[in-house]
């Protein structure tokens, strides 16, 4: 069983930048690809961004495009996602989650090809 644990989100004004961080605990990630998933209030989780078990692909949502980044480092089995110029759409709670074995080759976008899952950071972001 691979733990995955949050951290980073605060409460912050429009503008301003936050970097979460997800670390892993129990398994390796770089067997897995990773993604950052997010739910606000009364939505749907929805995906935001993932990276290959290599880096070697990544994708966003339109929406954060230009403003987030996400990266990963497996020597020290974590991974960040750096978020600039944030708005209040971005409220939400953030997951880390890592993909099946499988697809750890090419960016997943599906919840369902995630086997792993952090508990969230809470990141909201005022007007």
């Amino acid at each position: 069983q691979v733990v995955l644990v949050e951290s980073g989100g605060g409460l912050v004004q429009a503008g301003d930048s936050l970097q979460l961080t997800c670390v892993a605990s129990g398994g390796y990630v770089r067997n897995y690809g990773m993604a950052w998933f997010r739910q606000a209030p009364g939505k749907e989780r929805e995906f935001v961004s993932a990276i290959t078990f290599d880096s070697s692909e990544m994708f966003h949502i339109d929406s954060v495009k230009g403003r987030f980044t996400i990266s990963r480092d497996n020597d020290k089995n974590m991974m960040t996602l750096q978020m600039t110029d944030l708005k209040p759409d971005d409220t939400a709670l953030y997951y880390c989650a890592c993909t099946a074995p499988y697809y750890k080759r090419r960016v997943q976008t599906s919840a369902a090809n995630y086997i792993y899952w952090g508990q969230g950071t809470r990141v909201t972001v005022s007007s």
